[in-house]
């Protein structure tokens, strides 16, 4: 018996606790709500901005590497053709 009333010994405090979180939350939820709301939609407006940011600085990242491989293989081809060419005077066939 002295096993059950220590287990229920502390439960007073906790149940009007409980019954007073329960009494007050349809007052308190609709305040909590009008609160957190804007912060949630301000959070979710700021991440939606740093995606479209991260979006962008991929794709010109991507860009501005396209053209430098376009660049390089435009001077590697250029530098091939010159190179036969020079190969090709020195050794007496054109």
């Amino acid at each position: 018996m002295a096993l059950f009333d220590d287990l229920l010994a502390g439960w007073g405090p906790t149940v009007l606790i409980g019954a007073g979180v329960a009494l007050a939350a349809p007052i308190l939820l609709p305040a909590v709500g009008a609160v957190v709301r804007p912060v949630a939609k301000g959070f979710i407006k700021g991440c939606l901005y740093l995606a479209d940011t991260v979006k962008e600085v991929v794709a010109e990242g991507g860009e501005q590497l396209s053209d430098l491989v376009a660049e390089a293989r435009a001077e590697y081809t250029t530098g091939a053709a010159m190179s036969t060419a020079t190969t090709g005077q020195r050794f007496g066939t054109s």
